[in-house]
């Protein structure tokens, strides 16, 4: 108990504080509730936190890990209910890890502790197995005991298959492992890659995938436009990786979130577009 500190509800401060204790030598974990509440506090994330050890000249380390809670699908509204890793990708000098499972989120979070970097620890709210929230069975499962490691930058395959790669992350890896396991018993071959690690991205893994299966779906919560969705396309696009299709995104349109719980979850890329989208690649 006598290492957390109740603080203000003033995200500039704390999280001032915590940049403040990372640059004297310790690894502070400050919590952002939401990601939405990023708009009160940038200031001190990417002009403080991102850049003193570029600024330094390499002298100055922040070894700190920000966490927020990320994601919608609980009628929280469009000021609760984003998920903003792009926005946060966007920006150099930060590391972000978005875990998918209890087992990612011990092994990303010790291997955050450690690093002499910042970085963002972003986790969603539908993986979380609160009992409030709608939960899936596979984000409620063992948390590995001892010590436990999940290299920063290192995507993972769930699922593998030959016909298809589903690019994805967070809670979404569990709707794609839905469909993929659907579509098993129509003869169709989903791999699902979960990227674990936005920044650094493993480009590696994503081409590796692509370039056996030959079909692209990437699905994201956050917003399509300027976002990962594009990222990666872009990144199979310039390394020349010959596709059968077309590649397809589903992701969230580009528009605030709504409350009404209808319409929300008719923007939320869910199972029945991701299905859509991997038919429509397989033509």
């Amino acid at each position: 108990p006598e290492r957390i500190i109740d603080t203000p509800i003033s995200e500039t401060a704390f999280i001032g504080l915590g940049i403040g204790a990372a640059t004297e030598g310790m690894r502070p974990i400050v919590e952002l509730m939401f990601v939405d509440f990023m708009g009160v506090c940038l200031d001190q994330i990417y002009n403080h936190m991102a850049k003193i050890h570029f600024e330094s000249g390499g002298n100055v380390k922040v070894p700190m890990v920000l966490t927020t809670a990320v994601g919608g699908g609980y009628s929280d509204g469009a000021q609760h209910s984003q998920c903003l890793w792009g926005t946060f990708a966007h920006l150099p000098g930060m590391k972000i890890v978005v875990p998918s499972n209890p087992a990612d989120a011990k092994g990303l979070m010790t291997s955050a502790i450690r690093d002499d970097n910042p970085v963002v620890y972003m986790f969603h709210k539908g993986v979380m197995g609160l009992p409030w929230m709608a939960k899936n069975a596979r984000s409620i499962g063992v948390v590995p005991e001892g010590e436990h490691v999940v290299p920063i930058g290192k995507a993972s395959i769930p699922k593998s298959g030959d016909d298809v790669t589903v690019v994805t992350l967070s809670l979404s890896v569990h709707h794609a492992l839905d469909v993929a396991e659907k579509l098993e018993g129509e003869g169709i071959s989903v791999e699902v890659l979960d990227l674990r690690t936005l920044v650094p991205l493993d480009r590696d893994a994503i081409l590796e995938s692509v370039g056996r299966t030959g079909r692209l779906v990437v699905v994201d919560e956050d917003y399509q436009s300027f976002g990962l969705t594009g990222e990666i396309i872009a990144t199979v696009a310039e390394q020349g990786v010959q596709l059968k299709a077309p590649p397809k995104r589903v992701a969230m349109p580009d528009s605030p979130i709504p409350y009404a719980h209808v319409l929300e979850y008719a923007v939320l890329p869910r199972h029945e577009r991701i299905e859509a989208a991997i038919r429509e690649v397989l033509g």
